[in-house]
């Protein structure tokens, strides 16, 4: 299950799950991701560069810009409804979890890190 782990670990970060869930809404620049999401480009290009050598993103040129979109739109916006669905049914047990949630002391993931 190593691609498993390593599929939930690319979305374990705030950011990306952010722009993950915008770009389910249709293609974007990296300034409409800067503006929607209010952090700084070298945070969104740095998230995008994770995302897309994940295989979650994609992007194509339009002039000297990139646009960016999921790849697997389907089976992304399936997989956090059930992430959703999951987070209902278990109430506030992993936001308080103290490995991983707010209740966290030494979480080995960083909330402004890239992978």
């Amino acid at each position: 299950m190593p691609a498993a782990a390593a599929l939930f670990h690319s979305l374990s970060d705030p950011t990306r799950l952010a722009v993950l869930r915008h770009l389910a809404l249709g293609e974007h620049k990296v300034v409409d991701l800067v503006a929607h999401l209010g952090v700084a480009q070298s945070t969104v290009s740095k998230h995008l560069s994770c995302l897309r050598e994940c295989g979650l993103v994609q992007s194509r040129a339009l002039g000297r810009a990139s646009l960016y979109s999921l790849t697997v739109p389907e089976e992304l916006t399936m997989l956090l409804g059930a992430a959703e669905r999951l987070l209902a049914a278990t109430g506030d047990a992993v936001q308080g979890c103290p490995t991983y949630g707010t209740g966290s002391t030494g979480s080995t993931v960083q909330a402004g890190d890239a992978r």
